[in-house]
């Protein structure tokens, strides 16, 4: 939990970041700071010092992680930006499936090796210099007056078609911004429960240990798959993608709360993840148009990305309150089926606001 509490506040100082002329040399320090904590891992000889390193680690990624989606808002618009986010999400799905596999074998030859992961930024920290051979007009968008940013009809507006009389503040709708942080949040927390309780569940089960790990990897597998094939996703289900990716979501939760066989957990678990998966990227997508200045872009998804941050640190303090609250303690699957519940409730919700901007697919994307 503790590297994701440190990246909160840095992923909003990155936000922050972006509106200046340095975007490289900001990308360059955070790789910088985050290959640093990978290298200086191998060398801790206390928890203290991972404590430390685990701060610092927090701090490169809070800086670098939203310009890896706003750099591809700034450089792609309309569906092929959708693509793009899809892709992103699915190489950064991959590489969680892949190093989770990695850690797990390498911790039985050293406790120090699982932490070679972190090295992997030495790749992006190599390209990354490659960045200050994009013009800058290319990179950072031209300042704006604050009447120019506050103006839905200026010519750096996104494409999407402001409502009449939605309130904009600082460049920002400010209804967009609430409907997408909320959403995040929400979406996140309901499958973050399996990665938290999947392990106590197979547990209280009498189950192998393997039978956690094959869930937790079907879950990831199953939100890395979608991003490849976002267009054609979109294109099948249209309008109505994140009301039926929400049911998925529903039903993979229910199977995994009311059905106690490894079956159901599996397939669980995978249903969870490709509805996740698909919403993903369109969130990140519909970040980037929650501002009226494509200037602005990376900020609005840093502010975007600390809802997912935040549901991971506040799933299970919020999963046992409820456990605490109506005497779930006895049932082994209370968080799937907690989580199956809400999610039944927000699925009444997309329905009902269908036409909102959280929950609408625009045609231009199929």
């Amino acid at each position: 939990m503790l590297p994701n509490l440190v990246i909160i506040p840095f992923v909003l100082l990155s936000g922050k970041l972006s509106l200046s002329t340095h975007k490289v040399a900001v990308i360059i320090l955070s790789l910088v700071i985050f290959t640093g904590a990978g290298v200086a891992y191998l060398f801790a000889k206390s928890m203290v010092a991972l404590i430390v390193i685990s701060c610092v680690l927090g701090l490169g990624a809070g800086l670098l992680t939203p310009f890896c989606t706003g750099l591809l808002a700034d450089t792609f618009a309309g569906r092929y930006r959708m693509n793009m986010m899809g892709i992103q999400s699915g190489v950064s799905n991959i590489a969680l499936v892949i190093g989770t596999y990695a850690v797990g074998w390498l911790s039985g030859v050293n406790w120090h090796l699982p932490f070679v992961v972190y090295l992997v930024s030495i790749i992006p920290l190599i390209f990354s210099f490659k960045l200050g051979g994009i013009p800058k007009q290319d990179l950072m968008a031209p300042r704006l007056t604050a009447a120019q940013e506050n103006d839905p009809k200026n010519d750096k507006a996104t494409e999407y078609s402001p409502i009449p009389g939605e309130k904009v503040v600082n460049g920002f709708y400010i209804g967009r911004t609430v409907q997408m942080v909320a959403s995040y949040f929400f979406i996140t927390f309901a499958v973050m429960t399996i990665t938290y309780y999947a392990s106590f569940v197979v547990q209280k089960y009498h189950w192998h240990d393997s039978v956690s790990g094959t869930i937790i990897s079907l879950f990831y597998l199953f939100i890395f798959l979608p991003g490849f094939f976002l267009g054609p996703i979109v294109k099948l289900m249209k309008g109505s993608t994140i009301i039926i990716c929400t049911f998925i979501m529903v039903i993979g939760m229910a199977l995994m709360g009311f059905l106690h066989a490894q079956w159901s957990l599996c397939l669980g678990s995978a249903l969870a993840g490709l509805g996740y998966g698909v919403c993903q990227p369109l969130v990140y997508d519909k970040a980037s148009r929650t501002v009226v200045s494509t200037r602005k872009s990376t900020l609005a998804l840093a502010i975007v990305l600390t809802a997912s941050y935040a549901a991971i640190v506040l799933t299970a303090p919020i999963v046992d309150g409820f456990r605490a609250l109506l005497g779930g303690g006895k049932f082994p699957a209370f968080s799937f089926a907690l989580s199956a519940a809400l999610l039944l409730l927000y699925f009444f919700l997309t329905l009902w606001k269908r036409n909102s901007f959280a929950f609408n697919i625009d045609k231009s994307y199929y």
